[in-house]
């Protein structure tokens, strides 16, 4: 099981994010519950179901493999170095959302991890204080007042909405693993990333499958981590939409440094 079947930059934060998502999820809805947001329900079940199968068969035996024969510190160095490629593409949204500041720390973590971080593999940055930020054109398009529209599953995509499909396509015009001008090592580096980033997500994999319908456990999660997302934490009013909201509206997200604590 999983959430998005590709890469979108899963970090220590957001995966915290998402199994806290995932556990308020659980306790605040039901089978019978039917949210507007999802009125195509109907086609998004079986695409669902077909990623799953995808994910069952073939990527996560080979995210379990790939994390049994690596070493932890290799992991992190290639997390490292993954993350600081796409990081183009958290730079780019920072300033179209109008924050100056934080592009422009952006700007300088994406330079100094290049430079003195061995390309990435290293994080330097986060030890000088340049924290992980995560935007995309999702975000962007919802900070520019473009609703997110109903909630969709993509095929081998995995978990959407209308609008931050369409910020995947724009995504991937800046990303510069996306754009790699030698097909033969973009295709051998996208397969990297896709694996890498379903390692990260293993953790949770059984919190998924104990759930008692996992697509509705997954939908909740998705749609309430876009939120937190899209807000940087700062839920408006109303916060998670439900009678927890005080609790986890409290909480405190952090992203753990220096990076090497990543699992």
């Amino acid at each position: 099981m999983k959430y998005h079947f590709l890469p979108t930059a899963h970090k220590p934060l957001r995966v915290a994010v998402l199994v806290f998502a995932l556990l308020l999820s659980a306790c605040t809805r039901t089978p019978n519950d039917a949210p507007s947001e999802d009125p195509f329900e109907k086609i998004n079940r079986p695409i669902y179901l077909f990623n799953a199968g995808f994910d069952t068969y073939l990527l996560r035996p080979v995210a379990v493999g790939y994390e049994f024969i690596t070493p932890s510190f290799f992991r992190i160095g290639v997390s490292n170095f993954f993350d600081n490629l796409t990081y183009p593409v958290t730079i780019v949204n920072s300033f179209l959302q109008g924050k100056i500041a934080q592009g422009s720390q952006d700007t300088g973590r994406f330079l100094l991890n290049s430079t003195f971080g061995l390309a990435g593999v290293l994080d330097p940055a986060t030890v000088v204080g340049l924290s992980y930020n995560d935007e995309d054109f999702g975000q962007t398009f919802s900070v520019w007042g473009v609703p997110q529209g109903p909630y969709l599953v993509l095929p081998l995509l995995g978990p959407s909405t209308i609008t931050s499909a369409a910020g995947l396509l724009a995504n991937s015009q800046v990303n510069p693993l996306l754009q790699w001008p030698a097909s033969s090592v973009r295709s051998k580096l996208f397969i990297a990333w896709t694996v890498e980033s379903r390692q990260t997500l293993l953790a949770i994999d059984d919190v998924v499958r104990e759930s008692f319908d996992p697509y509705l456990f997954i939908r909740e999660s998705y749609l309430q981590n876009r939120r937190f997302l899209i807000h940087d934490g700062k839920l408006p009013d109303g916060g998670f939409d439900n009678e927890f909201d005080s609790e986890f509206d409290n909480l405190e997200f952090t992203q753990p440094a220096p990076r090497a604590s990543k699992p």
